[in-house]
């Protein structure tokens, strides 16, 4: 049985009232999104402050996603258990507390810790935050909701690794997690002000514990394994090995339960449908893709081509300028006709660029590291927003919740899994080509001797193994981006195997 209080309609907002409170809303779901990007071109600054190797760094962008993809499919329950307003608001508050702590800690355990607490309570910002925009706009308003909510979406992942390499290079890094606390503060305060009245009903409903462990266990196992694989060489380790079993065994459980329990925290059943799973393989291979080299570019150009946090970030970010752009005319198609040629137009245009990216030198320039980028930001939107709009068409109406909620954590986790296996093949490729060349170039010492006449043997071996180095950095950077981009092609060919959708999707409420 479940008890429910039930609240009279609210009277609505006046017009200063109504953009506070979106304005409130919308801070909160940017810098909910924000957070995703922002430490990409800060995981060099932070390792060097911590004392950790680059590599252990990028634990901070898995840790945040992975934590964060957990809630998503939970934020239904909550909001149910607890109230949409006071669900936010305690989730914004908990966002700025946990930021705070993630810019005060003294170590990478501390960090990421903190960094998990973050993504768990920065989960239900970015649904909540749609759901609370559209229940306060009248229904004549509701493409400006919609409009405020998928603008903040598209611009905070753009201006993260701007904000990052600015506030790395001026102040410190703790400062790209302490720009969050007076934002949190403000935005709960207005928000809890001026939505209070709107309190959603209350439902005494179960959750489906069992599920939530299970899903908690070998998603957890699963990154930890990949995280830490390179540096317990695979399966030689035991640790990795019981990791490993750990994650299969839980995934298996984890399927089998929640395919047999009534009211799952996870509905697995969405998958029966084919326009659904394909539309999910397709983000998943793609997002995984982009986001790979996403967090992959940054530590390049600063860490081998001498890029300043800023100017890495503003290389990143203007991949952001045409996607904003785009973005309009791609809802206005997605409405008109069949989304799968968007769809397999724009992953495509993803691809051919992350392939042309894929031909690099260590001469390159700003403008040629910043063009490709430009341009790709081009088929982000007609990716994205046809994709969802074909899954979400593909399932039944009392589904899409579930299916929204499912697709938005295979997302995510596939950015979070794509960024361990692209850090550790980048490593391992490096060191490959770094064997390859220095037996290339020098198998018997001529070319350090011939330097050495010049310059002295010390000097010259460190000369040779300088160049060998950002040579076997550079092929290695470049046989990441062609993998990613065959990656994109695969992704685009997948979504044809999708059935032509017979309806337009409401996809209103999906995020």
């Amino acid at each position: 049985m479940s008890a429910t209080t039930t609240h009279a309609a609210p009277a609505p907002l006046s017009g200063a009232q109504l953009w506070l409170a979106a304005g409130a809303l919308a801070a909160g779901n940017f810098i909910a999104v924000l957070d995703t990007t922002i430490a990409n071109v800060s995981v060099p600054n932070i390792a060097g402050g911590l004392g950790v190797a680059a590599n252990q760094g990028t634990w901070v962008i898995t840790s945040y996603a992975v934590a964060e993809a957990i809630t998503v499919p939970l934020t239904g329950w909550l909001t149910a258990r607890f109230g949409t307003v006071r669900l936010f608001v305690t989730s914004m508050l908990l966002f700025g507390l946990f930021s705070m702590l993630c810019g005060m800690s003294t170590s990478l355990e501390m960090l990421l810790t903190c960094r998990v607490l973050q993504g768990l309570a920065g989960g239900p910002l970015m649904p909540l935050s749609q759901t609370l925009l559209q229940q306060i706009f009248p229904k004549e308003k509701q493409s400006t909701a919609i409009g405020l909510w998928s603008m903040t979406t598209l611009v905070a992942p753009v201006l993260g690794p701007l904000l990052g390499g600015v506030l790395c290079d001026q102040v410190s890094w703790p400062w790209i997690f302490h720009i969050n606390v007076p934002i949190a503060l403000i935005c709960s305060y207005i928000a809890w002000q001026m939505l209070k009245r709107h309190e959603s009903a209350i439902q005494r409903s179960r959750i489906d514990s069992i599920g939530l462990v299970l899903l908690v266990i070998w998603v957890a196992a699963l990154q930890l394994m990949l995280d830490e694989g390179k540096n317990h060489d695979w399966f030689a380790s035991n640790e990795i090995v019981t990791l490993a079993i750990v994650a299969v065994i839980g995934f298996a459980a984890f399927l089998i339960w929640e395919l047999t329990e009534r009211n799952p925290v996870v509905n697995l059943r969405v998958f029966r449908h084919r326009g659904y799973w394909v539309s999910v393989l397709t983000i998943s291979l793609a997002f995984g893709s982009f986001f790979g080299a996403t967090v992959l570019t940054p530590q390049w150009l600063q860490s081998y081509m001498g890029y300043t946090a800023t100017d890495a970030g503003i290389a990143q970010a203007i991949s952001g300028i045409l996607s904003v752009l785009a973005a309009p005319l791609v809802a206005q198609l997605t409405t008109r006709m069949d989304p799968r040629p968007l769809v397999f137009m724009g992953v495509m245009w993803l691809g051919a660029v992350t392939l042309f990216r894929s031909f690099a030198t260590t001469d390159i320039s700003f403008v040629q590291v910043a063009l490709p980028l430009f341009f790709q930001g081009l088929g982000m939107p007609f990716f994205f927003v046809p994709l969802i709009g074909l899954a979400m068409s593909s399932v039944e109406e009392h589904e899409m919740a579930a299916a929204a909620g499912l697709m938005n954590f295979l997302r995510t986790m596939s950015g979070a899994i794509a960024t361990s296996l692209v850090t550790t093949a980048w490593e391992d490729k490096a060191k490959y080509y770094h064997d390859v060349l220095t037996g290339l170039s020098d198998a018997g010492g001529e070319a350090v001797h011939s330097m050495g006449t010049v310059f002295g043997t010390e000097p010259a071996r460190n000369l040779l193994n300088y160049l060998v180095d950002s040579q076997s950095i550079m092929l290695s950077t470049n046989e990441v981006f062609w993998i990613s981009g065959l990656s994109f092609v695969v992704a685009a060919c997948v979504v044809w195997l999708a059935p032509r959708p017979t309806r337009v999707a409401d996809t209103s409420n999906v995020h």
